[in-house]
């Protein structure tokens, strides 16, 4: 169904009968419910904090467990904020928070897997983009340069790539 087929069959629908609708769309489907609970009641900051948490564990587990470093978990959230229409500097702070945490582990253990460097690369990419696009770039300057540092330090394998990146955008 286009677009435009959809607003012409909503336009048909009485107001009683819209509503019934959006209930029932509310009701079947969690990505409806938790935009609307979103919308309506915007707890962003508990809703960062989880974000935090939910990434923080893939590196530094609760319990005993192994670090599994996936980047896609830092991702999902970061897409699930940017569909709720989460406030850009917040989901920037996340987009940093998800470097910032594999640096620290990285400072700590010995990464051997190649991937890892490129996927950090590639989310630090993403967020310089995002916060050049938002306006925001000089509010998160300091974190940027302290993240292309400590990559440097850390004597990663593209550290001159996070360097000619971070200078590209704040030059």
């Amino acid at each position: 169904m286009s677009k435009r087929e959809l607003r012409k069959y909503l336009k048909e629908l009485t107001k009683v009968q819209l509503e019934e609708q959006l209930i029932d769309l509310y009701e079947r489907f969690k990505p409806v419910k938790e935009y609307y609970d979103f919308a309506f009641n915007p707890k962003e900051n508990e809703l960062i904090e989880l974000c935090r948490f939910q990434i923080s564990k893939e590196y530094y587990p609760v319990g005993s467990r192994k670090a599994k470093m996936r980047r896609s978990v830092a991702q999902k959230w970061i897409k699930k904020l940017i569909l709720l229409d989460a406030e850009a500097s917040l989901l920037a702070d996340v987009m940093l928070f998800n470097i910032e945490i594999a640096l620290a582990f990285s400072g700590e253990h010995i990464i051997r897997q190649e991937s890892f460097f490129t996927s950090i690369y590639k989310s630090f990419d993403e967020t310089l983009r995002f916060v050049s696009e938002k306006g925001i770039l000089a509010e998160f300057k300091g974190r940027i340069e302290k993240i292309a540092g400590d990559t440097w330090d850390q004597q990663w394998p593209n550290r001159n790539a996070f360097e000619d990146l971070a200078d590209m955008y704040l030059q």
